[in-house]
């Protein structure tokens, strides 16, 4: 067996300028599923919803922006915070759900791929670096750092660029109470093979619970019954998937750190997909109940929902490019520390990573 480590050499994220409040959702006319206006006043609505996701605000990507614009941006940031050559990746693996959505509109545009569009704006030439997509639901960029493991421990590659991006602003239902979850963003990372030390993943697991759950995110009409009907849309069974990812998210993340031989008791900060902020939190505490632990520690699990909003694939690549770079206040990895990288989303699919710096 090789002793080969996949490890992080460099990070870029990118937040999109365009900043959006809750109050902007204030006039908006909301609709229950069945097609009836919601009947409470929209401040109660908004007040609730700060409460249960923690979101105060979101950000948006420009009117001349689509995914694969950030996704370029994140990368470039990578690469020049570590002077490495792009032309020297063997893969570059973009996770996204919808391709690049030009604004105004909610259809997908996937052909070319996001990779190799990404590919060609960085100028990479070389044929051998392979560029392709993974549409995984919102644990896509964590799928594509396992899928680049598995390509650097089997000796076929040395250096990875992941990258997730995408801009679910245009593809909610406007008229649907989840819309006020969903934002913007990109974040990238580059992964080296290395042999020295001990630094690197130690494990990963995924899971995907298709026949009961698949349809828990799905694409459907508008709650709003004179919006155009052709039109559809991303939805939500709110509450099945807070059950779901409950019963299942902290046992995938057990089964990785027993993979790597790792105690919970080691691990220093748990990132986690910035779904919800109830559930976030929930999850890492029914994940300390496996150990008989108590979570008393908010600090072990840092959050960016409340002013991120959740970007799908792109939450935790940002949220590990922040923290490495010390833009988030009080929170900071130090080498040697044990991390677990965690997602949950469309499929229904679930991944962990346990990673030492």
């Amino acid at each position: 067996m090789n002793n080969i480590k996949s490890i992080f050499v460099a990070t870029g994220s990118y937040i999109p300028e365009s900043i959006i409040p809750n109050s902007n959702f204030l006039e908006q006319n909301f609709f229950e599923k069945s097609g009836e206006r919601v009947e409470k006043d929209n401040a109660t609505v908004i007040e609730k919803f700060k409460d249960i996701s923690g979101i105060a605000e979101r950000r948006y990507a420009a009117v001349d922006q689509v995914a694969s614009d950030m996704g370029y941006i994140a990368a470039t940031k990578a690469f020049s915070s570590s002077g490495i050559n792009p032309e020297t990746m063997d893969y570059i693996i973009v996770a996204h759900n919808f391709g690049d959505v030009a604004f105004g509109s909610n259809r997908s545009d996937t052909v070319p791929t996001l990779a190799s569009r990404i590919k060609q704006r960085l100028g990479i030439k070389n044929p051998d670096c392979v560029a392709y997509d993974l549409p995984f639901g919102c644990p896509g960029w964590v799928q594509g750092i396992i899928q680049a493991d598995y390509f650097i421990r089997s000796g076929d590659a040395k250096r990875v660029l992941v990258i997730g991006t995408e801009t679910l602003s245009r593809v909610f239902d406007k008229y649907d109470r989840d819309s006020m979850l969903y934002s913007d963003g990109a974040g990238a990372t580059i992964l080296y093979a290395s042999t020295d030390g001990e630094a690197g993943i130690l494990a990963h697991k995924t899971q995907t619970y298709a026949i009961d759950h698949c349809s828990l995110l799905a694409m459907q009409q508008s709650y709003n019954d004179e919006h155009v009907r052709d039109d559809i849309f991303l939805k939500m069974n709110g509450r099945k998937l807070y059950e779901f990812a409950l019963t299942t998210v902290p046992m995938v993340v057990k089964a990785a750190l027993d993979k790597a031989g790792v105690h919970l008791s080691e691990i220093k900060k748990v990132l986690i997909h910035q779904a919800n902020d109830k559930m976030d939190a929930a999850i890492v505490d029914r994940l300390f109940k496996l150990y008989d632990m108590e979570y008393t520690d908010p600090a072990i699990m840092p959050m960016t929902i409340s002013w991120l909003g959740n970007s799908s694939v792109a939450t935790v690549p940002t949220l590990l490019d922040l923290m490495l770079k010390g833009k988030i206040k009080d929170q900071g990895i130090n080498p040697g520390d044990k991390v677990v990288i965690a997602s949950v989303g469309a499929g229904m699919n679930i991944n962990a990573v346990i990673y030492q710096f």
